[in-house]
């Protein structure tokens, strides 16, 4: 199981930097004419590779503690902080890129004014989402009865809502020929997207460990 889980983690590493990456800077970009330099100078950007980091690290940390339960208990003290983490993060991207999107559609390149040109406020506005949401998943993973299996759901669901805001503002956004909302807009569709595919990675697991179970139980009552 813990090799298929590698496996898994490789496989969306490459679907987020070769397929979403470009596929997002295909949404902005006007010109084909310019669209390979502009997309090797989105992977020169840091926050890129935080956005990445986020997405690999969070698809990572839920398939793994998914993997590990099918094989043994472990108590929930062990790994509380770790999945409040992973989904804490995952979540604060998903509000972030819906909010971004929202903020473009309606006000265009005019959201924000200078303060998101800047990569750190970006961070930072990130990091708040990001301790919000941190704390409610703390409080949530200390009642014995949550599952990873409900914050892959949660997580699917967050990520169909994101998308319904985010794909409208960014045709909104294009017709309206703005400059740089496009940008955010397809950022927010690459997110959405992006943790769409990372929930089915653990929950296809959570079926297979259910499945595991059913034949262990089999086995124990035959013999």
């Amino acid at each position: 199981m813990r090799k298929w889980g590698a496996i898994v983690s490789v496989a969306y590493a490459v679907i987020v930097l070769g397929l979403l990456i470009p596929g997002a800077m295909l949404l902005v970009n006007h010109s084909r004419r310019y669209l390979w330099g502009d997309i090797l100078s989105v992977y020169k950007e840091w926050v890129t590779w935080i956005f990445v980091g986020v997405l690999l690290a969070g698809q990572a940390l839920l398939l793994f503690l998914s993997v590990d339960t099918s094989w043994q208990r472990l108590r929930p003290r062990a790994h509380i902080l770790v999945s409040s983490l992973a989904a804490g993060s995952l979540s604060a991207l998903l509000m972030g890129a819906a909010g971004f999107s929202l903020g473009m559609g309606i006000w265009g390149d005019h959201f924000g004014g200078k303060f998101f040109e800047d990569g750190v406020n970006i961070a930072a506005c990130w990091g708040a989402l990001w301790l919000a949401w941190l704390i409610v998943f703390y409080v949530y993973f200390r009642n014995p009865n949550a599952q990873i299996s409900r914050v892959t759901a949660w997580l699917l669901t967050g990520s169909v809502l994101e998308l319904l805001i985010a794909v409208p503002a960014h045709v909104i956004a294009r017709r309206r020929n703005d400059c740089s909302a496009p940008a955010v807009t397809s950022f927010g569709i690459a997110s959405g997207i992006a943790i769409m595919l990372l929930s089915f990675g653990p929950s296809v697991f959570l079926l297979y460990k259910k499945r595991l179970d059913g034949y262990a139980k089999r086995k124990t009552a035959a013999g």
